[in-house]
């Protein structure tokens, strides 16, 4: 019996991650990872405004400290914002969820950097549940001038 056709075997496969198979059902469709950060990025969304000398980028993170954010700079032009929400486990005797409707899980966010940001200046503050990541302009580039070739008299 083949319980691949299950979508609730292919979700407990993902929670348990159950390394995947590969055999040709599995390199036609797109690997549970992809499928995985595809989810997280989609459900972590952010904001980015340009300033005159930074670009600033706001991703709202409520209920999560500073130090379970991970920002880091992939390739040289890709900004990501990675981390996990723990569920709280304060279940005791005779007390259980109800409902429970908070994303909690893995999540993470990639932007592609502009041309112009300063790789070297990058800094991030969480405040209030909102990460701000700062990533400064370069100056920028002097326009080259025409260089003059003197003409030789033969």
């Amino acid at each position: 019996m083949d319980f691949g056709r299950f979508p609730i075997i292919s979700i407990l496969e993902d929670m348990l991650e159950v390394p995947e198979e590969h055999n040709e059902k599995s390199r036609n469709n797109p690997s549970r990872a992809y499928m995985r950060d595809a989810k997280a990025m989609a459900a972590t969304p952010g904001d980015v405004i340009e300033h005159p000398n930074a670009y600033v980028f706001v991703v709202d993170m409520p209920g999560i400290k500073g130090d379970e954010i991970k920002v880091q700079v992939e390739n040289e032009n890709v900004l990501v914002v990675s981390g996990e929400r723990q569920r709280e486990n304060k279940e005791s005797e005779g007390v259980k969820y109800v409902r429970m409707e908070r994303r909690m899980g893995k999540f993470m966010r990639k932007f592609q950097l502009p041309e112009n940001a300063d790789l070297e200046k990058i800094s991030a503050v969480c405040h209030d549940g909102v990460l701000k990541v700062t990533v400064e302009k370069l100056p920028p580039r002097e326009p080259k001038k025409p260089k003059t070739i003197q003409v030789k008299v033969a």
